[in-house]
């Protein structure tokens, strides 16, 4: 089975983190540990006005805040962020829209 995140910069800007075939995905509770340590240390912002985050929230406002760069530059965050995405949503692919701040599955 496929599993993969795509995190959408633009229309014509994409990467794609596949994981190896056979990973097997953290639980839902450490994949959003992960996600929790990594917004707290790239000093993530609420996208709501209220302060709640959701998952959904966090892995885009992670993406953002990381940019391209990072995820071209650094394979090892790139699959850490596709195992802690693909674990806590409990889904094989993910895509990440950050033009439309989306993301779906």
């Amino acid at each position: 089975m496929r599993q993969e995140v795509i995190v959408q910069f633009a229309p014509t800007r994409r990467i794609e983190l596949a994981l190896p075939a056979g990973t097997t995905l953290p639980a839902p509770d450490e994949g959003r540990r992960w996600l929790d340590e990594q917004f707290v240390a790239h000093d993530c912002e609420p996208l709501r006005a209220s302060g709640k985050v959701l998952i959904a929230d966090k892995v885009l406002a992670l993406a953002t805040a990381v940019g391209e760069r990072r995820f071209a530059e650094d394979a090892a965050f790139g699959q850490a962020f596709a195992l802690a995405t693909l674990g806590a949503l409990a889904r094989p692919v993910a895509r990440v829209d950050l033009a439309a701040g989306a993301l779906s599955y």
